[in-house]
């Protein structure tokens, strides 16, 4: 019997759509010398959906759900290291942290669960999006104010397989993060001088190539000038982070989706998902950005909400080819 009742374990689709499956249950407080703080959002609210963005694959030292329906984050703010538990009551959400930075995510805990979104400003134009819609009443995009944390795992996940860029991911918090503060076994991600520190050759057991490595010490070098950018409007914030070089388009877009909670964050250059929604709304499985952006141009201003919901549907085109080849550098 045992393991009967466990949340299904995550799919590509589920990973990419940026959903994480929370055990049903209110979640237990923890105490231990945390800060406390209840907080009761204007709607409905998906945990799993809200915060799914923000996790890095099934092993993410950095991220974690509980049997008893908690999801627990550890981050790096500006006041320093925290733990975060996060868990639905009836009466809306409570949370507790720990750490040094425990204020800090306390204070922006409304933020990280959407209530800076404005789902009602979103009008589906499909009839799978309106389905999909419907479905997921608790969908907010997630704000975190916090943009190295958000990029240096998504430079991570340039131009390699989602399981490689995971491995890294993990490989490198664990070895050159530390151990989160409070009860959760979480590890806080690297600083960014721990980040330009780390010698070439852990780069290579951690299977990161030089390009990738290079780009993310380019930005921890300039990580404060960086971090301005949660604060900008989408435009000048993308602007900021490509003024990088090896930050794109699409590394831009996926960064700052969780950072500034930007609905119109609409990811170009990737290799899967014009396809998808391309598929999705048309039947065109060789969709190119330029048809994707036309499709979505009815959702200015939430296209990157649309294209979640597209890809929560689940409408993907059958698979005709090989994977993507994956490949370790680490083993060279």
């Amino acid at each position: 019997m045992a393991g009967r009742f466990d949340p299904p374990p995550l799919t590509r689709t589920d990973l990419r759509a940026g959903r994480t499956p929370v055990p049903a249950g209110r979640g237990a407080a923890v105490g231990g010398g945390a800060r406390r703080r209840a907080w009761k959002p204007d709607g409905p609210l998906d945990l799993g959906l809200v915060l799914g963005p923000l996790r890095r694959g099934p092993g993410d030292p950095t991220f974690r759900t509980t049997p008893d329906g908690s999801v627990w984050r550890a981050t790096r703010t500006p006041a320093g290291p925290a733990t975060l538990r996060v868990a639905s009551t009836p009466d809306g959400v409570e949370a507790e942290a720990w750490g040094p930075g425990a204020d800090w995510v306390l204070d922006g805990l409304p933020a990280l669960l959407g209530a800076g979104d404005d789902p009602g400003a979103f009008v589906p134009r499909h009839r799978l999006v309106h389905a999909s819609h419907r479905r997921r009443p608790g969908l907010r995009l997630t704000r975190t104010g916090l943009v190295l944390e958000s990029l240096i795992p998504t430079v991570l996940e340039q131009k390699v397989t989602s399981d490689e860029a995971y491995r890294s991911w993990r490989r490198l918090v664990s070895r050159h993060g530390e151990p989160a503060p409070g009860p959760g076994g979480l590890y806080v991600m690297p600083s960014a001088r721990a980040w330009a520190l780390i010698p070439s050759w852990d780069w290579h057991r951690a299977g990161v190539d030089l390009k990738r490595s290079d780009t993310i010490v380019r930005a921890a070098r300039v990580a404060a000038r960086l971090e301005e950018a949660a604060a900008m409007e989408l435009p000048q914030a993308a602007a900021r982070l490509e003024a990088v070089p090896g930050i794109g388009p699409w590394t831009s877009a996926e960064t700052l989706q969780r950072s500034n909670g930007a609905a119109d964050a609409v990811t170009t250059g990737d290799l899967h998902l014009p396809g998808i929604i391309g598929y999705a709304l048309t039947g065109d499985r060789d969709a190119d950005d330029a048809q994707m952006l036309e499709l979505l141009a009815p959702y200015a201003g939430q296209r990157h909400r649309a294209a979640r919901l597209i890809l929560l549907a689940g409408h993907t085109p059958p698979r005709r080819a090989p994977r993507m080849y994956r490949s370790d550098i680490s083993r060279i």
